[in-house]
């Protein structure tokens, strides 16, 4: 493990120990075992050491859903493993969480992280397009579809750490909640497809697809 890493690995401690606030480039330095100047060679900030911490995250979070994505089990199955994924990281790792999922001025930054974060809705997307190859999920966008299903899944997450979630559905936990989901868009028709149009059928203006 280079320095850099060290580095990463030692933030990702003090974000699970004391949540953002914690993390500042001088203890960092500190937990990692270096001198304080040394995370300043290769971080320029401490948003740019944070969203190094969220691209290692969102990397190790594609790399378990790609091995989900292989496995042999029903494609409704893998997609609610995929999310168990997010939900157990939301547990164990509540400050990460937070930043992978609601830090817009970390998230902004693009560069490695914004190339991790796209990969990881890439391999999500393909997992939701495998559930519609089978009908258990809609013939529609799978990018809408999959941003929908993962939004649900955000929202049973708060709903659930703040107690609500149990008490009024008598769900066991998300994982039920986002099953009833699934359930309920398998149960949709397929997207209704209009016939082809003749020449003279179609407008002038060109039509955009939103």
């Amino acid at each position: 493990m280079n320095t850099a890493q060290r580095l990463v690995a030692a933030a990702a401690e003090l974000l699970d120990e004391g949540g953002q606030a914690a993390v500042t480039l001088r203890a960092v330095g500190s937990a990692a075992g270096v001198s304080h100047n040394a995370p300043y060679k290769h971080f320029t900030s401490r948003d740019d050491l944070l969203a190094a911490v969220a691209a290692a995250d969102f990397t190790a979070i594609t790399e378990s859903w790609r091995t989900i994505g292989a496995s042999p089990l029903d494609p409704a199955e893998r997609l609610l493993d995929a999310l168990d994924i997010v939900i157990r990281f939301s547990g164990d790792h509540p400050a990460r969480y937070r930043l992978l999922f609601g830090t817009p001025d970390v998230a902004a930054r693009g560069g490695p992280l914004g190339d991790a974060a796209e990969t990881a809705l890439q391999v999500f997307s393909d997992i939701v397009v495998d559930c519609q190859r089978t009908g258990a999920l809609p013939s529609s966008s799978s990018n809408n579809l999959g941003i929908i299903i993962f939004a649900t899944a955000h929202g049973l997450i708060d709903a659930d750490a703040s107690g609500r979630l149990r008490s009024r559905s008598g769900w066991t936990d998300v994982r039920a909640g986002l099953r009833f989901l699934i359930g309920l868009l398998r149960e949709q028709p397929a997207a209704h497809t209009p016939p082809p149009t003749t020449p003279s059928d179609t407008p002038a203006q060109e039509v955009r697809e939103i």
